[in-house]
């Protein structure tokens, strides 16, 4: 498995215009938001994903942990992609880091409103 960069350092390549991706079920988007920008692609889709890159191009994948964001870097590397990387500690180390981050879609039930 590609080994996972700090979340200070994927802000850092986001900044200077890498593509983040956010691989993350529909649930975990609307429970907790996105990282602002980041283009959400279903895990079942990063084929399809894959052709709107060039093999250089300069991509972040994140997911709620390295576990779901590992075999989707794995497999872009894999097919060719060779500027790819994923953040250790998933969304939650982006959020806690000072990503832009989205508020959530869906309140959870029985949060204060």
């Amino acid at each position: 498995m590609t080994a996972p960069i700090s979340a200070a350092d994927a802000v850092a390549l986001a900044e200077r215009g890498a593509r983040v991706i956010d691989v993350r079920s529909l649930a975990g988007r609307e429970a907790s938001g996105t990282v602002a920008g980041a283009e959400i692609v279903a895990k079942d889709a990063v084929a399809e994903f894959a052709a709107t890159l060039a093999p250089d191009e300069e991509v972040v994948v994140f997911c709620g942990t390295t576990a779901g964001s590992g075999p989707v870097v794995d497999w872009l590397t894999d097919n060719g992609f060779t500027n790819v990387s994923h953040v250790d500690g998933g969304f939650d180390a982006l959020k806690a880091s000072g990503a832009d981050v989205s508020t959530p879609t869906v309140q959870n039930p029985g949060a204060a409103s």
